[in-house]
């Protein structure tokens, strides 16, 4: 019998974990399981994942309390009756979503991708939703271990990186051309929303370390986000001005990638890192933190890790990369090494399946 799974994304912008669901889309369609997207009005990942998908509902959703949204996906449920519900995000999704499934009758399997922690009790309630939690991160499992869900419930199954799409030659002079960059000068690119977990502010603070040891060097900070302005002022008012710029949310990271020449990711909590991924998929040399799941993605041999809010020891590490290029190279190719072995897209949906066909094999519901 031909396996058929409703999928929930609330994401409307295609990147992070709505790329993730689309990649898996692709890569289960191909398998044959008959797959039903469920995303908001509007959603990029709507279009893309059209080809993919035998039927795609758009929805009406305005977050965590939406309850309407719980009304209106259970009668989705009822009508596309899937073997299961995958719920991809957290945002407006997982516990109407789990009371969703559970009122059409359909088990329901939930994708955590962020490591922030929750009240014990709550988890504990919370993930009685679920029949599977897959956890993008094996911090993240710790984490829900911690709070009391029970070990039986939790399956990582990290997030995946399109090798292919990363792993090309940079066009250097495109790449000077639209970032107006001098010749010679090299580039530093954090790739992350402009929220307050992702630590951009940290690297600003030690940007003038970094600068003044390295002056022939550009801050690129690549996304969106509510932080915008207030990063531009910090920028202003340090004086770092044409230094640092703010680039905003680029569709064509799989061209800028190859060209820069370190990527530093602050965070002071993180699930994962997808942007990690890519820029290690391309060669390109990591710096970040111990924190969350980064440690899983930066190894000894492609990059280097310092303490959250460190900003000294990040101006350290990254000023050490910057003036020893032939070991920032090395580090680079193990990171496409390490991508092709453990992040691919094909283990990533395989270990998602694997999921479905055990929790349908077994006739589980809720644990």
């Amino acid at each position: 019998m031909r396996l058929r799974v409703l999928h929930v994304e609330t994401g409307r912008h295609l990147y992070g974990g709505a790329l993730q669901v689309r990649y898996l889309l692709e890569g289960l369609a191909a398998r044959g399981v008959a797959n039903v997207l469920v995303c908001p009005v509007g959603a990029a990942i709507a279009e893309a994942a059209r080809p993919y998908c035998e039927a795609v509902h758009e929805l009406p959703m305005s977050g965590d309390l939406d309850m309407g949204f719980s009304g209106r996906l259970s009668r989705v449920i009822r009508a596309e009756s899937p073997d299961l519900v995958h719920l991809h995000s957290r945002r407006g999704a997982d516990i109407l979503g789990g009371i969703a499934a559970m009122r059409a009758g359909v088990p329901a399997v939930l994708s955590r991708r962020v490591d922030n922690p929750e009240p014990a009790l709550w988890a504990r309630l919370k993930y009685r939703l679920f029949a599977r939690v897959i956890t993008i991160s094996e911090a993240i499992r710790q984490v829900l271990l911690s709070e009391g869900v029970s070990p039986e419930k939790l399956v990582c199954v990290p997030s995946a990186v399109d090798v292919a799409a990363y792993d090309q030659a940079c066009d250097r002079d495109w790449f000077r051309s639209a970032f107006a960059l001098a010749p010679g000068e090299r580039t530093i690119g954090v790739i992350a929303q402009l929220i307050v977990r992702k630590g951009h502010r940290h690297l600003l603070t030690a940007a003038p370390a970094i600068l003044t040891a390295c002056p022939d060097t550009r801050i690129l900070m690549f996304g969106q986000g509510p932080l915008k302005d207030e990063l531009h002022n910090q920028i202003r008012d340090m004086g770092l001005e044409g230094r640092v710029q703010l680039a905003g949310f680029r569709d064509d990271l799989s061209r800028i990638l190859p060209c820069l020449d370190l990527v530093v990711h602050p965070a002071d909590m993180e699930g994962l890192g997808v942007s990690l991924l890519q820029a290690a998929a391309a060669g390109v040399p990591l710096v970040g933190t111990r924190a969350g799941g980064l440690p899983e993605i930066i190894r000894e041999a492609n990059g280097v890790l310092v303490p959250p809010a460190d900003p000294a020891a990040l101006a350290q590490a990254v000023i050490g990369l910057l003036k020893d290029p032939e070991r920032a190279r090395q580090m680079g190719e193990a990171g496409r090494a390490l991508v092709r072995e453990r992040f691919s897209i094909d283990a990533m949906v395989e270990g998602n399946l694997s999921v479905y066909r055990e929790l349908i094999a077994s006739g589980t519901g809720l644990l």
